[in-house]
C-alpha cells in the first residue's frame, strides 16, 4: 500500500541532516569507493578506456540515484515509519550496486548494478507517489516524478538484461538513458517545484565533498604504509602523501568557501547547481584513485607508467574545478573572480609535464585557494549578496 508523506517547510529554522541521511551518504560512498577501486585497477593494468568508462557508468548512477533522494528528502522527509522503511530499501540496493561494480570491473556483467540501481530507483517511485497521496499541493509534480522514474528503469532492465554486451554501441544507450534520467527532473518541477531546503540541500552535498575527499586521504595513508612496511625510507612515495595531502587539503578549502554555494531557489539555479557536482563529485573520488594508481607505480606493482597516475591526478582536479566553476563560481562571482578555478583547472593539465608533477600541483591548488579566498571577500556580488 502506498503511505502518505507530507512536504516539509522550505523556511524551517535549523534544519539540518539527519543520521538517516548520513547513513544514505555512507552507504553511497561505499558504491563510491567501489567504482574509484575499479578505475584504480583499471589504471594500474593499463586498460584506460575500459577503465573510465565503467568508472563513468558507475559513478552516474550512485550519484543521481543519491541526487534523487537527497532532494525528495529535503522536501518531503516527514519523519515517519513509511520514509524510513522505503529509505532502508534504497540502502539496500546501494549495497546491491556497490557489490554489481565490482563484478562489472572484473568480468563485464552488469546485470547486478542494473538490479541494485532498479532497487534504489523504485523505492524512490514509492516515495514520489506516497509525496503525492500525503501533498496535494504538490501532487502533479511527485506524479511526474515517480511515472518518469519508473519508465527509466524499465529501459534499464531491458537494455541490462536482454541487450548489455561491451561495445561501442552500448555507449550511445547508455547516453539515451541518462539523458532521460537527468530529463525527468526538469518534466516534473515544470508542474511546480518542490519545497527543498535551500540550506539542508547545501549541507547535504557538503557532507559528501567531505567523504569522497576522505577517499583522497585514505589513498595517502596507503602509501605511508607502503613507506612503513619496507622499513626504510622511500622519499618519492613520502612526498607523494605530503603532496596528496595538501592537494586534498585545498580542494576542501576551495570547495567550503565563506559564502552560501546555493543563493538562490530559482529553478535553473538550482538544476545548474545540483548537477554540475556530478563533476565535483567524480573529480574527488577519481582523485584518490589517481593517488592510488600512483602508489602502485612507484612500487612497481602496474603495468602502466607513472605518468599515467600524475595525468589521472591533474585531469581529476581539473574536472573537479570545472565542476565548481560551473555550479558556484559562475554564478556568485563578479568578473575576472569567476575565473580563477578556470584557469588553476588548465594550469593543473600542465603539472605532469613538470618535474615534479603532484608536488606542482600542490603547490598551484594552495595558491588558488589563498587567491579565491582573498579575491571572493571583497568581490561586489558576494558582497551585495550578505547587504
Amino acid at each position: 500500500m502506498i503511505g502518505r508523506l507530507s512536504e516539509r517547510d522550505p523556511g524551517e529554522h535549523h534544519r539540518v541532516a539527519t543520521p538517516l541521511e548520513l547513513f544514505v551518504d555512507l552507504a553511497s560512498v561505499i558504491a563510491i569507493a567501489a567504482a574509484a577501486a575499479g578505475l584504480h585497477h583499471a589504471l594500474t593494468e593499463a586498460h584506460y578506456v575500459e577503465g573510465v568508462f565503467v568508472f563513468l557508468l558507475s559513478f552516474f548512477a550512485i550519484w543521481l540515484a543519491w541526487l534523487n533522494y537527497t532532494w525528495f528528502a529535503s522536501a518531503f522527509d516527514d519523519g515517519s515509519l513509511s520514509f524510513k522503511l522505503a529509505t532502508f530499501v534504497f540502502l539496500s540496493g546501494s549495497l546491491v550496486m556497490a557489490a554489481g561494480v565490482t563484478q562489472l570491473n572484473h568480468n563485464h556483467l552488469i546485470k547486478v548494478v542494473v538490479i541494485g540501481y532498479v532497487i534504489m530507483r523504485l523505492a524512490m517511485v514509492y516515495l514520489w507517489f506516497s509525496a503525492a497521496r500525503g501533498s496535494m499541493a504538490y501532487r502533479k509534480t511527485c506524479l511526474r516524478y515517480g511515472t518518469g522514474i519508473l519508465l527509466t528503469q524499465v529501459y534499464w532492465v531491458i537494455i541490462g538484461v536482454f541487450f548489455w554486451t561491451w561495445s561501442l554501441p552500448m555507449i550511445g544507450l547508455f547516453a539515451i538513458g541518462a539523458l532521460l534520467e537527468l530529463i525527468v527532473p526538469f518534466w516534473s518541477e515544470r508542474a511546480g517545484m518542490t519545497p527543498w531546503h535551500r540550506h539542508h540541500v547545501m549541507e547535504r552535498y557538503g557532507l559528501l565533498t567531505i567523504i569522497v575527499l576522505g577517499e583522497t586521504l585514505l589513498s595517502t595513508s596507503f602509501a605511508l604504509r607502503e613507506t612503513f612496511d619496507a622499513g626504510e625510507v622511500d622519499l618519492s612515495l613520502i612526498s607523494l602523501a605530503i603532496s596528496s595531502t595538501l592537494i586534498t587539503f585545498a580542494m576542501w578549502w576551495i570547495y567550503f568557501s565563506r559564502e552560501d554555494q546555493l543563493q538562490g531557489r530559482e529553478r535553473w539555479r538550482a538544476f545548474t547547481w545540483g548537477y554540475a557536482h556530478i563533476l565535483v563529485f567524480g573529480g574527488a573520488a577519481a582523485v584518490g584513485a589517481g593517488v592510488a594508481a600512483t602508489i602502485d607505480m612507484l612500487t612497481q606493482h602496474a603495468h602502466a607508467p607513472l605518468a599515467v597516475g600524475h595525468w589521472t591526478i591533474a585531469v581529476s582536479v581539473a574536472v573537479f574545478l570545472i565542476g565548481l566553476t560551473i555550479a558556484r563560481e559562475m554564478l556568485n562571482l563578479s568578473g575576472i573572480n569567476r575565473f580563477i578555478l578556470l584557469a588553476t583547472a588548465v594550469l593543473s593539465l600542465v603539472t605532469p609535464l613538470t618535474p615534479w608533477p603532484v608536488e606542482s600541483l600542490a603547490g598551484l591548488l594552495l595558491l588558488a585557494a589563498a587567491t579565491r579566498t582573498i579575491r571572493a571577500a571583497s568581490d561586489p556580488k558576494i558582497l551585495a549578496s550578505t547587504a
